[in-house]
């Protein structure tokens, strides 16, 4: 017999926090008054909620959330394996404990076909029900937590890129790149990007490297090689110095800019109010204590999308696209 923290018939959900940002997810659950059955490490198994609207209010923090996972005896190494192979083929382990029997079953489990570095500027391809990807994780030596279903395709939310470490100034072009990954939708040739708190020039460089046009906003330069690249215009300024009807051209409002969060909501809902209907990516950047304040102001903008991205630190990203029906993948 095993001891099971609930009733094996409970619906439960679970949440993955981004590396190092487990307190930031703990204490967000409170805020939602979401009910914690056990938390080991990055892994927070829940109950879920009676109503089915309230799952919307779902936690940012979370990087992969495990939407009906369930308890399996599974005495055997053998048998752990036929279980989730005779459930679907596709499985990501996120290991808690007894980590040398999870490699062990792993072993077994056939191989990911879906986690290899993606290519920028390229699509995620579509990802059929029968190939799509679950998680588990052993709870004790005999049995298994594991959910076919999950809100990311990637293992623990987790995307991988096939980086360029010679021409981007740094890494920040990541954020930018997943999040348009994400998105599935990226600027093309004809089309123009605003890029405010642009230096030294990653989200410019990724941005103008898709063919778009580029009006680079920042009081400090770009990188030299960005800001040679075609289709490159520097303005130096800040970027709430700006009127946006002085750029009735823009179709990507893009800010990776070093602000306080509620500053960004204003300057967001400045461009909102202006009648700007384009693509936004923006970066939240909390410095200090997380600012649960303005996650919510963020979260309640009609048609934004806030999550926390595998390239992200200490801050989100909230994507909003100009179609109302284009979706963001977690």
């Amino acid at each position: 017999m095993h001891d099971y923290p609930v009733k094996m018939s409970e619906p439960l959900i679970a949440y993955i926090s981004p590396t190092g940002f487990e307190h930031e997810l703990a204490d967000e659950l409170k805020k939602l008054q979401v009910s914690l059955v056990e938390q080991r490490k990055r892994l927070f198994l829940c109950r879920k909620k009676e109503n089915p609207a309230d799952e919307d209010k779902y936690p940012v923090w979370a990087q992969n959330i495990w939407l009906e996972p369930a308890f399996i005896a599974s005495p055997s190494i053998n048998l752990a394996a036929r279980q989730l192979k005779s459930l679907q083929r596709n499985w990501a382990c996120h290991p808690t404990c007894c980590f040398r029997r999870c490699t062990l079953i792993n072993e077994k489990l056939p191989r990911l076909r879906m986690n290899g570095p993606l290519t920028f500027g390229n699509a995620l391809p579509e990802v059929s029900p029968s190939h799509q990807l679950g998680a588990w994780t052993l709870w004790d030596e005999g049995v298994i937590l594991a959910s076919r279903v999950c809100s990311s395709r990637f293992p623990d939310g987790e995307v991988r890129f096939h980086e360029n470490k010679n021409d981007p100034p740094g890494r920040a072009y990541l954020k930018l790149w997943e999040a348009l990954t994400r998105l599935g939708l990226f600027p093309r040739r004809g089309e123009t990007a605003l890029d405010l708190g642009s230096s030294p020039g990653g989200w410019t460089w990724a941005l103008a490297s898709l063919g778009a046009e580029v009006i680079s906003v920042d009081k400090a330069p770009l990188a030299e090689n960005v800001a040679s690249m075609p289709g490159v215009r520097y303005l130096q300024g800040s970027a709430f110095g700006l009127s946006p009807h002085d750029f009735p051209e823009i179709t990507w409002l893009c800010s990776d800019v070093i602000c306080y969060p509620q500053r960004l909501y204003r300057l967001v809902m400045q461009w909102l109010e202006a009648g700007y209907q384009g693509n936004i990516v923006c970066t939240l950047k909390f410095q200090g204590e997380t600012d649960f304040a303005s996650i919510e102001l963020f979260k309640n903008i009609p048609g934004g999308k806030l999550l926390h991205l595998a390239h992200n630190k200490h801050e989100l990203t909230w994507i909003r696209p100009a179609d109302p029906l284009l979706s963001v993948q977690m």
